[in-house]
C-alpha cells in the first residue's frame, strides 16, 4: 500500500453481511498501488449500468468504490434441507465498474466443521 492510497474501516449497511460473512471492509482512497492477494488467478468482472452482476460473497475480493453492493437471497426449500447449491446469498452489483472475485470460496471454520 502506497502512501499516497489512504484506507479507512467501512461497515456493511445490511444485515445479509454478517450472514455472508463479511460486516466490515476496507475501502480505499487516492491514486498508487495496492497490492491484493487471492486464491489463484483473480477474475475482473465489468459491471455496466442495466446488467448488474451477482456474485458469491465467500469469493468476491474487491469492487469499484462508486458500486454498492445489494445482497439477493434466493432461499427456497432445498436451501433448508442442505440441497441447494450454497450460493443463496448473493452480492448484486449495479452500474458502471468492475467486480474482482476469486474462483476459490472462502469457507468459514463454522462451515468447515458442519456446523
Amino acid at each position: 500500500l502506497e502512501p499516497t492510497v489512504k484506507w479507512e474501516i467501512k461497515m456493511m449497511r445490511k444485515l445479509a453481511a454478517v450472514v455472508s460473512g463479511g460486516f466490515f471492509n476496507v475501502k480505499l482512497n487516492g491514486s498508487g498501488l495496492v497490492a491484493i492477494t487471492t486464491h489463484f488467478e483473480p477474475i475482473t468482472l465489468l459491471v455496466k449500468p442495466g446488467a448488474p452482476v451477482r456474485t458469491d460473497p465467500n469469493a468476491t475480493i474487491a469492487w469499484s468504490g462508486n458500486l454498492n453492493p445489494a445482497f439477493k437471497t434466493d432461499v427456497s426449500l432445498k436451501s433448508f434441507f442442505g440441497r441447494g447449491s450454497g450460493e443463496s446469498i448473493q452480492m448484486e452489483f449495479d452500474g458502471d465498474g468492475f467486480v474482482v472475485v476469486q474462483p476459490y470460496e472462502e469457507v468459514s471454520l463454522q462451515h468447515a466443521v458442519g456446523g
